[in-house]
């Protein structure tokens, strides 16, 4: 028996359960889908609530209206004749006056003493007898007078000579059911005319508005990584679409010059890295086919060299994809001072000195490698082209909170229309294309990304004879 209760109650739960997610599967589908349908049903939706309140507060406003009209046509009429009763002057027959449909007195014990002719011979409208003076309002459908409309009576018991006398005066509420009749029957039909109305004008409207953002969406969808030079229309209208059309084309421009200088890199790579590989392979198979001890030694150094070459220009390749895509390695505090003393004391045996300036506890936030191999890229461009003297500068600038790095040369300077092209990739000026004397063209690309990515900057400076590279980095804390 309980394994039966078990599932006999288990059943119910479980038919519940499967309905409550047919409800919700069947509401999901249902759910409108697109912007427009959304608009469209939300629109129609706020419309049709907005007209129903305003059609039960329109009836209800019109129904008080003409039931006071007449509620107050009948009290005139019934406080009148009770005057009349009170004073001994009522007549048999009573004449309503215009807005009253009839009247009838009646005494205490239940006698009819006066009516309208409507109401001639008919016995009296209610077997209750007030005990007291007073005044009720009530409404009545189709009685006394079998009228097709309700009736607004007022009754009014007053006290004569003879004893309390009930008068009952009645106005027939013809117009008031005629009016709802006519405004609900007005409503049925306008109401869903209207929320018909304003559901096509929406579906419309929001077609317009949104056919720009569906020619948007064309666009980029037939938009592919040979396509970049395309464009997303921009409609005239000054609005939110015209706003994002105009970014939608500013990204596209970014990702064509990203993809232009990442195809520009590849093929200056492939080329860089053709030479020192074919230079190598050609001594191997001068190696190779002549056997002779003698030159082993000659073809093994230009080997190595070429070698070393290779290896530089792979290490800066693979930074360089690395600052490109913004994996930046973890950033801590780091005593520029002591890194760029480092640098220096490993460069003493360069072949132009080095002369130091170096202020003291300076810190920054970075990475201890990226940070001396910028400080290295920089002498590594000054040694290439100095004459006799180089300066290594650090400082730190208070107005910005920032540390200063300065490498000045004495040799011939970079010329104003240069000084942003030497920080183009594999770039070397005139007097230093050779890959023996200029590098790989890589040194202060690699530097002006190091400095960039730290939060700083690295520009070059007009300050007379010889090149002057300042670098800018964030101070610790700033």
């Amino acid at each position: 028996m309980a394994e039966q209760d078990e599932h006999g109650d288990a059943a119910p739960g479980g038919l519940r359960r499967r309905a409550v997610a047919m409800l919700r599967s069947l509401a999901r589908r249902l759910r409108p889908r697109s912007v427009r349908a959304r608009a469209t049903l939300g629109a129609s939706a706020v419309v049709a609530l907005a007209l129903g309140f305003a059609s039960f507060g329109l009836l209800g406003l019109l129904e008080n209206n003409l039931m006071r009209n007449a509620q107050t046509d009948a009290e005139r009429q019934a406080v009148l004749t009770a005057g009349l009763a009170a004073e001994g002057r009522l007549d048999a027959v009573l004449t309503p006056d215009r807005g009253t449909d009839f009247l009838q007195v009646v005494d205490a014990h239940g006698r009819v003493l006066a009516a309208s002719p409507n109401l001639t011979g008919r016995p009296a409208l209610s077997t209750a007898r007030p005990s007291t003076p007073g005044t009720v309002r009530d409404t009545w459908n189709g009685r006394p007078v079998r009228q097709e409309h309700r009736q607004r009576v007022v009754q009014v018991t007053t006290a004569t000579a003879n004893g309390l006398v009930t008068v009952y005066a009645g106005t027939s509420l013809r117009e008031a059911d005629a009016a709802d009749e006519f405004i609900r029957a007005s409503l049925i039909f306008a109401v869903p005319l209207l929320v018909l109305t304003v559901a096509l004008v929406t579906w419309r409207v929001t077609g317009w508005a949104l056919r720009p953002v569906e020619a948007i969406r064309a666009e980029v969808a037939e938009i592919s990584d040979r396509d970049l030079h395309r464009r997303v229309p921009v409609p005239h209208s000054q609005d939110e679409i015209a706003r994002l059309a105009a970014t939608m084309n500013t990204t596209l421009d970014r990702l064509e010059a990203s993809v232009t200088r990442q195809r520009q890199f590849i093929a200056d790579a492939s080329h860089e890295l053709r030479s020192p590989i074919t230079v190598l392979r050609t001594q191997l198979e001068v190696a190779q086919a002549h056997p002779d001890p003698d030159l082993w030694g000659e073809l093994v150094s230009g080997a190595l060299e070429d070698t070393v070459r290779l290896q530089d220009l792979a290490s800066d390749l693979l930074l360089l994809a690395r600052l490109d895509t913004a994996q930046a390695p973890p950033s801590a505090a780091v005593d520029l001072t002591e890194v760029v003393r480092e640098v220096a004391r490993t460069r003493k045996g360069d072949p132009v000195p080095v002369d130091t300036d170096i202020a003291p506890e300076i810190t920054v936030r970075g990475s201890t490698l990226w940070l001396a191999r910028l400080v290295t890229n920089l002498l590594d461009n000054a040694q290439r082209h100095a004459h006799h003297r180089i300066l290594l500068a650090l400082r730190v600038d208070e107005t910005h909170r920032t540390a200063v790095l300065e490498v000045r040369d004495d040799g011939p300077g970079i010329p104003p229309a240069d000084r942003e092209r030497v920080f183009e990739r594999f770039t070397r000026l005139d007097d230093a294309r050779s890959r023996d004397q200029g590098g790989s063209g890589l040194g202060l690309a690699i530097a002006r990304d190091i400095a960039t990515h730290l939060g700083g900057s690295l520009t070059i400076q007009d300050s007379g004879p010889g090149a002057h590279l300042l670098a800018r980095l964030p101070l610790d804390g700033s």
